[in-house]
């Protein structure tokens, strides 16, 4: 067994494709309209589904924003260098939720950041 994906409902999808895609460098996978329930699913991520975990982003026809509600978390990412990642992150127009640093209690450089839809994602230094 396997995760495949982890699906976010999303209140404007070419905003959340874009910032998925130019901010944090993923691949915009695939997209289908089901025009008879009102939705579209866009899949994004950093390589082929047969091989990576990947975001199913949901756009609901009628909805253009939800609530992240108290049991979600977060998406985590491991990335080469927190501290640049986040600076490039910066300079894309991404928001910064916190900074690179040290995680509370640890030595792993960690940050966060936040998708357009509030959705917190970590950076996460990779281990050498």
């Amino acid at each position: 067994m396997r995760i495949l994906h982890t699906m976010l409902r999303v209140g404007d999808l070419d905003r959340s494709i874009t910032f998925y895609t130019e901010v944090l460098g993923m691949k915009l996978l695939r997209q289908k309209d089901y025009p008879d329930g009102k939705f579209t699913l866009a899949f994004v991520g950093y390589g082929d589904e047969s091989e990576n975990t990947v975001l199913e982003l949901t756009f609901n026809w009628d909805t253009d924003h939800y609530e992240a509600g108290t049991g979600f978390g977060h998406i985590a990412l491991e990335v080469d260098d927190v501290y640049q990642a986040t600076q490039e992150i910066r300079d894309r127009g991404g928001r910064i939720l916190r900074d690179a640093g040290p995680m509370n209690a640890g030595t792993t450089i960690i940050a966060f950041v936040e998708d357009p839809d509030g959705y917190p994602i970590e950076l996460i230094g990779k281990k050498s």
